[in-house]
């Protein structure tokens, strides 16, 4: 049973958890007894979600916008009612559309940096006075490799930019938290195999394989993996974990 100095069983916030990276990073947190509060915006496929891994361990969801400040809150509040605190919480709930920089909307612009950016930075805001409460806690923030390694073909200024946002604040909250015991890291993803790309029209990411180095697309499972060895690890904080495939570093046409 994971632990922390005063005995109890760590406490996990997981944004975004009803399918894909969040599901999987949810289910192993509960297969590494910890407690989990899930959360998606959408009731019928968290409930859906909620049903298939309740039998893993302690969960409990709420639904909810995670780009309405009131939603983080609500989360934390879940978190100290059923299990009495916070100690971790992982920003993977996120938007993400290819679109070229000329065609971006204000409200499209506006979306990814309410869902990307300050989403996270509100629920970044509620959990850590609990964090504080149990002398320390881990924020894990999904972004994405894209930051520094752009690709010509694959326009996303407005859904990068409100990413890079998210790596820069895992700086300054490292540096503003570190006296209290209170870790923050982003973890970069390459392209994972997703729900995500069936809504943005490609009906096999597989075609994606190539702008990794080792020429596959990753799995939720890889990033699962990743979250539980940051939010373990307590001498990590203030980087950026690249689960890529080697996409920022080249290309794989062969």
């Amino acid at each position: 049973m994971t632990q922390i100095t005063n005995n109890q069983t760590l406490t996990a916030i997981v944004t975004g958890a009803s399918t894909g990276i969040g599901y999987a990073i949810t289910k192993r947190l509960l297969e590494d007894g910890m407690n989990v509060v899930m959360n998606a915006r959408t009731q019928v496929d968290l409930l859906s979600a909620y049903d298939e891994l309740k039998s893993l361990g302690n969960l409990a969801y709420v639904t909810g916008d995670v780009s309405k400040k009131a939603t983080g809150e609500e989360l934390v509040a879940k978190a100290v009612e059923a299990f009495g605190g916070v100690d971790i919480l992982v920003n993977n709930a996120g938007v993400f559309n290819p679109k070229s920089f000329l065609d971006t909307e204000e409200g499209e612009l506006d979306r990814f940096f309410a869902i990307n950016f300050k989403g996270s930075y509100f629920a970044a805001q509620a959990a850590v006075p609990e964090m504080k409460k149990r002398g320390g806690g881990s924020i894990v923030n999904i972004g994405t490799t894209l930051i520094e390694h752009a690709i010509a073909g694959f326009p996303a200024s407005g859904a990068v930019a409100s990413k890079a946002a998210l790596h820069s604040l895992t700086h300054q909250l490292s540096a503003e938290l570190g006296p209290d015991n209170i870790r923050v890291a982003t973890i970069a993803t390459g392209i994972i195999e997703t729900p995500l790309h069936a809504k943005q029209g490609i009906e096999d990411a597989n075609v994606l394989a190539g702008l990794h180095l080792l020429n596959r697309i990753g799995k939720p499972e890889n990033m699962a993996d990743a979250v539980a060895m940051l939010v373990k690890n307590d001498f990590i904080t203030g980087t950026t974990l690249r689960v890529d495939g080697g996409h920022a570093a080249g290309h794989n046409y062969g």
